[in-house]
């Protein structure tokens, strides 16, 4: 096209609609998803979870950035795994933790992981509570 030179007035009003029309998408890493969970009894009432997370990490601005321990109704948080950083070359992944206190009566437990751009909503894991 004649006239579309990078410092013409019609580049520059194509390339402002482009922006407008196509706005910046979440990249395609997707949702974080759990894959394994291991829990045991700590001995004081508490339990550990080992928790494995998928999710293809694509720097700072989207990775998998925690999981959680919840109730079966989904509703109460028990326990969060704070993630840190990303883990591009380390997937799936693994983290602990410890001190995780379950209320009398619950018999199973979700377990759930949360990205930076999508949230919640890939794929959770229910275990049942051994007691």
């Amino acid at each position: 096209m004649a006239g579309c030179r990078p410092s013409s007035p019609y580049f520059l009003i194509m390339l402002a609609a482009a922006v407008v029309a196509f706005p910046a998408v979440p990249s395609a890493a997707g949702e974080a998803d759990v894959v394994g969970v291991e829990m045991h009894p700590d001995g004081s009432g508490t339990y550990s979870f080992d928790v494995t997370v998928r999710h293809a990490d694509a720097g700072w601005d989207h990775y998998a950035d925690a999981w959680e321990v919840l109730t079966p109704d989904g509703k109460t948080v028990l326990a969060t795994r704070t993630l840190l950083h990303p883990h591009e070359n380390e997937q799936p992944f693994t983290r602990s933790l410890s001190g995780v206190r379950i209320p009398d009566g619950v018999t199973e437990v979700i377990v759930r992981a949360h990205d930076k751009v999508h949230g919640y909503g890939g794929a959770e894991m229910r275990v049942t509570v051994a007691r």
